[in-house]
């Protein structure tokens, strides 16, 4: 027979301890060691194998395998009923997938997926599961966004083993968590939200898509840092695992994929929100471009490139004197310490000095940009402040800069600049080696190999 036994494993390295102790004894890591269960004894290897002979392919139980004998099965996609979230997903929902999504309080996570539940309702079995709400609390959200109830099951439930069971009964396509930091196992005697309780309860209902082909949503909180909340093994776990955000302020809302076995990462959706729920954004450039009645100081248009899509937005500086010993740095939307490298740069290689001056960097309307081709367009926007000089209103930017003053080229430069085409824009300064093989109708490209180059062709 089968049995439940209790043990410790240390959240920094992983070691398993028999019983719990202020300090991992392999890492030396202080109060890491978390409560957690294994089931042990010949049942379980047992059922391990019965369930992969019955359901093919999850861990446990099918021994060695050569990869040719491996049958292939197609992955059919689902679509979500917004267009937005499918282009994070990969192209759809694929069953038996589990999905982690996770943003700040408000930003609308469970609006998002009550929206697409409802869609999905009308052809697939869908099931609702909330920990945080009452049945009446999640009515009324559907109702006020007037989506179909019909075939909208709901439960309020929190305890792992009566959501398994009733999903056994039910046998839903799709199921939604709200949230999993809500869930407890009755295995653990621990609160629910601590790290064992979200390691198992999370690790059971995974188990649970695989051999059903059940796909799973599971909505997470985020610390005061903006990460996911609780043990970072949760993200290893699931498939995908999306991030939502945005200004709560703010109508628009992003989404962005940071891990997908599906599809690509760092791939990007865009909402808006209004009184009937969120509409996907089909043109995203649109709403990140100011469009200024006259050229302003300080603003220019960069071309990034957000996982298959490339993107028009705006980024901003501000420079002025400063009355503090120290300068300022702030970014947002950008990495604060690559804009003091940046501006380090400017200094050594271009005689452009701004130790003396508070420089402020924003992204317009929310957006992070992770790469590095916003690199000249930040140098440019600064330098334009600073001089308080406009740039050309139909001017686009893109580059990476060295520490040795040199523009390098990014991915994806043509695919770039045939996107700022389609908007209009008449002039692109990009790197010497993102010049296109083939001149674009409509639009002087200057490729440059440093960044004086740049600031020379602006004077």
């Amino acid at each position: 027979m089968s049995k439940v036994k209790q043990r410790y494993q240390c959240t920094a390295c992983g070691a398993i301890s028999s019983k719990w102790s202020g300090q991992c004894a392999d890492c030396g890591e202080w109060n890491s060691l978390e409560e957690s269960t294994a089931v042990v004894g010949p049942a379980s290897t047992a059922t391990a194998a019965a369930t992969n002979a019955r359901y093919g392919g999850y861990a446990g139980g099918n021994g060695i395998t050569n990869a040719s004998d491996v049958t292939m099965v197609e992955q059919a996609r689902v679509s979500t009923g917004l267009s937005e979230l499918d282009r994070v997903l990969g192209g759809g929902l694929v069953s038996g997938s589990v999905t982690l999504l996770g943003g700040d309080p408000g930003i609308g996570k469970s609006t998002l997926l009550i929206q697409s539940l409802a869609y999905l309702s009308e052809q697939r079995r869908v099931l609702y599961i909330t920990g945080e709400e009452s049945l009446q609390q999640v009515t009324l959200r559907a109702r006020r966004l007037n989506l179909p109830e019909k075939n909208l099951r709901l439960l309020a439930e929190t305890q792992v083993e009566a959501i398994l069971g009733h999903a056994s009964q039910e046998k839903p396509d799709v199921m939604v968590i709200d949230s999993i930091q809500t869930m407890y196992t009755e295995l653990l005697s621990s609160a629910p939200g601590a790290v064992a309780q979200v390691r198992e309860s999370a690790a059971r209902l995974v188990r649970y898509a695989k051999q059903t082909g059940t796909a799973i949503f599971l909505v997470g909180h985020v610390t005061k840092e903006g990460a996911l909340a609780g043990p970072r093994v949760l993200e290893h776990m699931v498939d995908t695992v999306l991030y939502f955000e945005g200004d709560p302020g703010s109508r628009y809302r992003v989404i962005r994929a940071v891990k997908n076995r599906f599809g690509a990462v760092n791939e990007l959706g865009v909402f808006a929100m209004d009184e009937s729920g969120l509409k996907a954004v089909k043109n995203p450039s649109a709403i990140f471009l100011s469009r200024h009645p006259e050229p302003v100081s300080g603003s220019v248009i960069m071309v990034t490139r957000e996982g298959t899509r490339p993107m028009l937005v705006e980024a901003q500086a501000l420079v002025d004197t400063s009355h503090s010993g120290s300068p300022r740095r702030v970014s947002l939307g950008l990495e604060q310490n690559r804009l003091s490298m940046l501006l380090a740069v400017m200094h050594r290689h271009a005689g452009i000095a701004m130790f003396d001056q508070d420089v402020y960097v924003n992204v317009v309307g929310g957006v992070r940009i992770s790469e590095t081709a916003a690199d000249l367009p930040v140098l440019l926007a600064a330098l334009s402040s600073f001089r308080t000089r406009p740039l050309p209103s139909d001017l686009v930017v893109f580059g990476e800069v060295g520490l040795a003053g040199e523009v390098r080229p990014v991915s994806n430069g043509e695919e770039r600049l045939q996107e700022s085409v389609k908007h209009g824009f008449k002039r692109a300064i990009v790197p010497y080696g993102n010049l296109p093989k083939k001149a674009i109708k409509g639009l002087q490209v200057d490729g440059i190999h440093r960044l004086h180059e740049a600031i020379d062709l602006l004077d």
